[in-house]
């Protein structure tokens, strides 16, 4: 399969500061305890659920809510919330399709821990994250691409053939090989399981 890689759901996750997760925690330099880890090397799913909080729904006058919630560690440098565009309607909010890390003037949301109850209102930092192919250098030699290239992305053999534009070549020397799509793109694609892709001109 060299011409093959995994393709990856990532479900809704949420990524924190230190600050961020001592002030929910109601701590002082608080540790994300590892559940699972990722295929990406050093990332992991925390134990740590959390909920997130839209405005309110004017029909029922309550706040719209997307409960349990996963942190992801290690903590990052900046707070960043990635959801599906079907998420962003369920928050009532207007979350833009970003790169990962580029939250700049993104969507606000409240972050609440339903243990204490303790709410974070961010301005900024909801996304919907655009789908995305983690590469080495290596890798994207033998590909042919170059990080910030935009190449299209066949997925077949799931009884739902799908070609994804518009997505991202990310190389580092600290990735793994992986393409990422949300919820959204993986049902459309009936990409559950073990799937692969292949670039296509």
């Amino acid at each position: 399969m060299e011409n093959k890689f995994i393709v990856e759901t990532s479900a809704r996750h949420i990524h924190l500061t230190q600050e961020s997760f001592d002030y929910l925690m109601g701590t002082e330099g608080g540790k994300l305890e590892e559940r699972a880890p990722l295929s990406q090397p050093g990332q992991y799913v925390s134990t740590t659920r959390l909920d997130l909080v839209g405005p309110v729904n004017p029909k029922t006058g309550k706040e719209r809510i997307i409960k349990n919630v996963s942190i992801l560690g290690p903590f990052r440098k900046a707070d960043q919330i990635e959801i599906s565009l079907t998420d962003s309607r369920t928050l009532g909010v207007k979350a833009p399709v970003r790169e990962s890390g580029d939250t700049a003037g993104s969507a606000p949301i409240a972050i609440v821990n339903p243990v204490n109850g303790r709410r974070l209102e961010l301005k900024e930092g909801l996304i919907v994250a655009k789908r995305h192919i983690h590469m080495t250098p290596e890798d994207a030699s033998r590909f042919g691409v170059g990080n910030g290239d935009i190449v299209r992305v066949l997925i077949s053999g799931t009884g739902r053939e799908t070609i994804f534009g518009d997505t991202v070549i990310r190389v580092s020397p600290s990735y793994a090989l992986a393409m990422h799509i949300d919820t959204d793109e993986s049902n459309a694609a009936a990409a559950a399981g073990t799937v692969y892709g292949t670039i296509v001109k």
